[in-house]
């Protein structure tokens, strides 16, 4: 039971908070969230000065002094690396006159990966963390308030606070016990099945792929990948997020949680894609190529991420945002949630309005996509 005061606080960045505490409150389930994840970004300048990411740690003391709840949180000066897209509402904002950003953005950067965004030592403390983030966009005027890919069981917490919620959805695979590949497989029906066996034998024709994660982490297998992600970074964002010394980084902090496979022709790399490795779930997060083979993206991404879950014994593969194309890769839609301050009354009766609306739809898309997996039909 808490009791006391309660205080609240802002500091300027994860890194320099003490690692035990800040993961006494997020756990070691979720990657993303982690004190490693979070100071990583920030030392290798992924997140901070210049990039529009800066980092803004709230954090509640428990009634021993310690940090007893703690949110991810940064100002926001665009709406990039985030994947609940907001700008309409920017733009609906400003012209009305007024300034949208900064804003206030509690989630993992870059990362859209649902997982806890209250992070709670002391679940009692909900409350007041979620106070501490409306105190901070009150007290700077700030427009907004956001909390993106919010874990399942936090969207009520939200709620009760009055916060408005956005639906989204995403592709998601399951494991039903699968003992392998082929057991999954013997799950869909003869053409999807035949379909995938294809794709994946064309795929890997006269290539080698490799699974590294720990010590096999060098950084010649980081300086192959960046290659490729800055490929994929300049195409679908105009300029990569993630600097180099992340990657370097990430191998000597977070070896153990990082699964990177590699398509390699003749000794030499020409695709990957990297994951990261929670408690029960496998996240793809970046994949690119120097050499354009068909399905290879699907190989790495999805086929591979599958093999590797069924081998860990994990319950979910989670390929990143977006992508009906995964529907017939036996990944299955499922719902996010995001959470959203907003303090103006009058924008926060429009936005209700469109998120009510907005709602319907994906619940819509939702029923239509469940109808579309390529599962036998009954089983």
């Amino acid at each position: 039971m808490t009791s006391g005061p309660i205080t609240a606080r802002i500091a300027d960045g994860v890194a320099g908070l003490a690692a035990a505490d800040w993961d006494a409150c997020a756990g070691r389930d979720n990657p993303f969230v982690g004190h490693a994840f979070l100071s990583i970004l920030e030392e290798s300048g992924s997140v901070g000065r210049g990039t529009g990411w800066q980092p803004l740690p709230v954090i509640v003391d428990g009634a021993d002094g310690r940090p007893g709840a703690v949110a991810p949180a940064y100002a926001k000066s665009h709406s990039q690396g985030e994947y609940v897209f907001d700008h309409a509402w920017a733009d609906a904002w400003e012209r009305a006159g007024g300034n949208y950003y900064p804003k206030l953005q509690v989630a993992a950067p870059f990362t859209p990966a649902p997982g806890p965004r209250l992070l709670l030592r002391d679940l009692e403390l909900a409350p007041a963390l979620i106070g501490a983030l409306e105190a901070v966009a009150d007290q700077n005027g700030l427009s907004s308030a956001h909390a993106t890919f919010i874990a399942p069981d936090q969207v009520p917490l939200f709620e009760a606070a009055g916060w408005l919620i956005r639906t989204g959805t995403q592709f998601h695979w399951h494991n039903d016990d699968y003992a392998s590949f082929d057991d999954f497989l013997s799950r869909l029906s003869s053409r999807k099945r035949k379909a995938i066996r294809h794709e994946r034998a064309k795929a890997v024709e006269g290539l080698t792929i490799r699974h590294l994660t720990g010590a096999d982490l060098t950084e010649a297998a980081w300086d192959a990948f960046w290659i490729f992600y800055q490929d994929t970074g300049s195409r679908k964002w105009g300029h990569p997020y993630l600097t180099r010394a992340f990657f370097s980084l990430l191998g000597e902090r977070m070896a153990d949680q990082t699964l990177l496979i590699l398509a390699e022709r003749d000794g030499r790399p020409i695709a990957g894609a990297l994951n990261l490795i929670g408690a029960d779930t496998l996240y793809g997060r970046y994949w690119g190529c120097t050499e354009d083979v068909p399905f290879l993206h699907f190989e790495l991404c999805y086929y591979q991420a599958i093999d590797a879950a069924i081998m860990r014994g994990l319950a979910t593969v989670e390929a990143g945002a977006q992508g009906e194309h995964k529907l017939a890769r036996g990944y299955v839609p499922v719902p996010t949630w995001s959470a959203h301050y907003i303090p103006d009354r009058n924008f926060r009766r429009a936005i209700a309005d469109f998120l009510a609306r907005e709602a319907l739809g994906v619940e819509n898309d939702q029923h239509y996509l469940s109808a579309l997996t390529p599962f036998k039909r009954g089983g």
